[in-house]
């Protein structure tokens, strides 16, 4: 089995997965302008992605080893083909819970097993922490892509001209089942345990190490701030900028490029630089343009516009803060899982997934719900909570995971 192939395999999955998972912040916009929804009720779309991806990765994390990952992914990759052509036909509000649905099961299956192979295809710490940054790097590179793609699509005339793209993305997620299916490589992960039922108590023994709470706590915390910020950024733009919708669609983008930014500049700068002081800036700086870009952002008198171009500097700067909160998430999950034994790390990534997808649905919840009941103006100004909380909850970490009889302990409950 070559690495290389198990690598491009992972990057062009989540690449694809990318795409799919994160126009749900458009989708949303489109409902509310195409289906007639409120902002409350276009957030369910969220709890219709995540909560699936949490039932199903705590469902089949622990099985996943004995399924065969190539197996997982290429059934993930099918339903999603098939679920974006039942979007084109069925163009309404509950054909878009349909498709965030399958969408979710489908990602419970590729993530799970992307995260367990990177243990097989990395020797120390700090090549998971590199790895890890870069396909969620990559990830992010699929987001802003979403961006540009929709608007594309999108039609003054024709109000249903945007469900055409999901012929194109039906096709890009054929074209990754093609590469995976005719890859060759074997699963080399242990299997966890005797039977499906001692895989099940494995992960809830890990689930009883401090470390695990911790961490399954910050992890949730953090994606509440990115899916909450990373969903509502299009209707921001939209209600409180008052830009077009294309061009609403479009700046979004800007987040998500700057974490992928974030992200593969992460890659690097841990190779040198000890996570613990990385996550640290990154969580101040993002707590600090919260606080005094934002309020810029909000009093800017927006005058006509039809292009970027046209939008001042100061109407940039927010979507920045995407560059400070990037390397959190991966350096999280890879300062976890290389403190496991690799057979594992099937079950943590069970959790991690878990506690990832309750933390967006959440975040976009609370989000939805500020938007509409505290105005559109003041809602992101509560991701400073959990902001906070995060910075606390490294320090935390950094004492377990530096503790050795700590991580010990954790290794020793995989015997």
């Amino acid at each position: 089995m070559k690495k290389s192939t198990i690598k491009l395999a992972m990057y062009l999955n989540y690449f694809v997965f990318a795409i799919l998972l994160n126009s749900v912040g458009i989708v949303i916009l489109k409902a509310q302008n195409n289906y007639g929804v409120d902002e409350l009720q276009a957030s369910i779309l969220e709890a219709f992605k995540d909560l699936p991806i949490a039932i199903v990765s705590f469902l089949i994390a622990s099985f996943l080893p004995r399924l065969g990952y190539k197996k997982a992914m290429l059934i993930g990759l099918a339903l999603v083909t098939v679920a974006c052509i039942a979007m084109y036909f069925g163009n309404s509000f509950e054909a878009a819970k349909i498709l965030f649905a399958t969408v979710g099961v489908s990602f419970a299956l590729i993530k799970v097993s992307v995260y367990s192979l990177i243990g097989t295809v990395t020797e120390n710490q700090k090549e998971h922490n590199s790895l890890m940054s870069s396909i969620e790097g990559v990830f992010m590179i699929g987001i802003a892509l979403a961006y540009f793609l929709f608007p594309a699509f999108n039609s003054e005339t024709n109000p249903d001209a945007w469900l055409n793209v999901y012929w194109l993305l039906a096709a890009i997620s054929l074209l990754s089942f093609g590469f995976l299916f005719f890859a060759k490589f074997e699963n080399q992960t242990d299997i966890p345990g005797v039977d499906l039922m001692d895989d099940f108590a494995q992960m809830f023994k890990l689930f009883a190490k401090l470390l695990t709470i911790v961490f399954v706590i910050s992890a949730f915390l953090f994606v509440m701030i990115e899916q909450g910020i990373m969903t509502w950024l299009p209707t921001f733009n939209d209600k409180v900028l008052h830009l077009p919708e294309n061009v609403s669609i479009m700046m979004a983008s800007i987040l998500a490029i700057t974490l992928a930014v974030g992200r593969l500049l992460a890659g690097v700068i841990t190779k040198k630089i000890n996570w613990i002081w990385v996550l640290t800036f990154c969580i101040i700086m993002a707590m600090l343009i919260v606080i005094f870009v934002l309020p810029r952002t909000v009093g800017l008198e927006v005058k006509e516009i039809n292009t970027l171009s046209d939008i001042p500097l100061i109407g940039f700067a927010f979507p920045l803060v995407g560059l400070f909160i990037a390397p959190i998430y991966p350096l999280l999950n890879s300062v976890v899982l290389s403190a496991l034994p690799k057979k594992l790390h099937s079950s943590m990534t069970g959790l991690i997934v878990v506690f990832s997808a309750l933390g967006g649905t959440l975040g976009s919840r609370v989000i939805g719900y500020l938007f509409k009941n505290e105005g559109p103006e003041n809602a992101f100004y509560y991701t400073l909570i959990p902001m906070a909380m995060l910075l606390i909850s490294f320090f935390i970490l950094k004492k377990l995971t530096g503790n050795s009889t700590a991580v010990l302990e954790v290794k020793n409950s995989g015997h």
